[in-house]
């Protein structure tokens, strides 16, 4: 029994370091290199295609230089104003959230930052388990020392969901407003930001109270916004 325990913690330990190692080569290759999909882009895809084996993503890679600043500022004020400072984790912000969610008795607020959601989107599965938080966190951590905040932003930018089936601000400027994503406007990339945390939501609401407040906060905050 004690060496079939030895056995079966050696192959777990086994596991995780080649688990890790991929993970890290990935992020390594990412640094000079785009992504084509993500973790979650591939999940929503599938769904997608249990109801309609013919649907596709709406999805094109655009460069850094070729995203409206004013997108940048309003994601980075909407998500994370303290993403050039911090080193993946904004420790206030998870305080407040815990706090704000201690008060209403549930889930109301988050604390991730861009580098938190972007592990997320590249590697993690839908489900909420203490494994995943702690493989959130070592992702993080790869992502923030070995890329550029710029280039972090500019993946983020490329592959977080913004509609039914509709990732990156290329094809959420498409899809919204008929323009490319250099061609955005202040309030168009306001109301994008204010969509992040619930875009199948907004896609199908785009007229919702409270994607409108939300959009004229960000609009308030974004020339505070540092960019990388």
């Amino acid at each position: 029994m004690k060496r079939f325990l030895i056995r079966a913690l050696l192959a777990l330990v086994v596991f995780v370091v080649l688990y890790q190692s991929w993970i890290f080569a990935h992020v390594w290759w990412w640094i000079e290199h785009n992504p084509d999909s993500s973790a979650f882009m591939e999940t929503r895809l599938e769904i997608m295609q249990a109801k309609n084996p013919e649907a596709e993503l709406r999805y094109k890679w655009v460069p850094y230089n070729r995203i409206s600043s004013h997108l940048k500022r309003a994601v980075i004020a909407a998500e994370d104003a303290k993403f050039t400072d911090h080193e993946g984790f904004d420790w206030d912000g998870i305080q407040k959230a815990y706090e704000k969610n201690l008060k209403k008795g549930r889930i109301v607020a988050g604390g991730s930052t861009i580098s938190q959601q972007l592990a997320k989107n590249l590697f993690l599965s839908t489900r909420r388990t203490p494994w995943r938080k702690l493989e959130e966190a070592a992702i993080t951590l790869m992502l923030e020392k070995m890329m550029s905040k710029r280039r972090i932003l500019e993946i983020y930018l490329n592959v977080i969901e913004w509609g039914d089936g509709v990732f990156g601000a290329e094809a959420a400027a498409q899809h919204y407003y008929k323009t490319s994503a250099a061609g955005l406007g202040p309030e168009q990339a306001a109301k994008l930001a204010a969509m992040v945390p619930n875009p199948r939501y907004y896609d199908s609401h785009r007229g919702a109270r409270g994607l409108a407040r939300k959009t004229g906060i960000i609009m308030a905050r974004m020339n505070y916004a540092d960019l990388p």
